[in-house]
This record gives structure tokens, sequence and C-alpha cells, in this order.
């Protein structure tokens, strides 16, 4: 259950991501937009569990000297992906240049925390004060 919930986070932090964020977008027109819309949520759920902690490990040195910084670098270069993903199977989400990946990663970061606080499960289940 917990699984589905942050899958619906994730959704709805890329939802709002795409639509505050220029040069971020998503082809809502065909009829089965809000499906590849979840798989795209789905992926990006995917690359956030298992190659984020492995860069995060490779990167640890320059992530201190930066005082945690290069983590925006980071989350901003996996959204990259999730994009060129994204394109490579014709989903339909188009992440246009690093300015528009780095502020959609500050955005789904925020959405999430914030999601994930209200609803209280997820990533950040048990940890809320």
């Amino acid at each position: 259950m917990d699984r589905i919930v942050q899958l619906l986070i994730n959704a709805a932090a890329l939802y709002v991501a795409v639509f505050l964020v220029p040069n971020l977008d998503f082809e809502f027109g065909p009829p089965d937009a809000w499906w590849k819309f979840l798989l795209v949520a789905l992926i990006f759920g995917m690359v956030n569990t298992f190659l984020k902690p492995i860069l995060r490990i490779l990167t640890l040195p320059i992530t201190l000297m930066t005082m945690g910084l290069f983590l925006l670098i980071l989350n901003a270069l996996l959204l990259l992906l999730v994009g060129a993903i994204s394109a490579e199977l014709n989903l339909g989400l188009t992440v246009s240049d690093f300015l528009a990946a780095l502020l959609g990663a500050i955005v789904i970061s925020i959405v999430g925390f914030l999601l994930s606080m209200v609803i209280g499960t997820g990533r950040m289940a048990g940890k809320a004060f």
C-alpha cells in the first residue's frame, strides 16, 4: 500500500512541476495520457529508488565539499534521465534543458516532502517530529 501511495505522491509532485516549470512539459492530449503519466511517475520512483543511492555514495566527496548543494544537481540529472527514458519510450515527458530539470527537481522535492508530511506515509513515514 505504501508503494502505491508513494507512486501517487510522485505523480502529484511531477504534475505540479510540469504545471509550474517552463520547458518541463507533458503531452496530456491523448486519451491514455494519464496512464502514461503514471508510468513516468513509476519510472521516476524506480530511478530514485535504485539509481539515486548508488550515485549519492559515488558523489559523496563533492556533496560534502558543497555542503549538500550537489544533491540538487544530482536530482536534476536524474530528472533529465527520466525525461530521456520517457522520450525513448514515447511517454510524453520532455525536459528541454538543465535549468528546467533543476527547477523541476526543486519543485518535486518540495511538493513530495509536503505531501509525505500531510499524508503520513511514503518516504517520510514515522519521521515527522
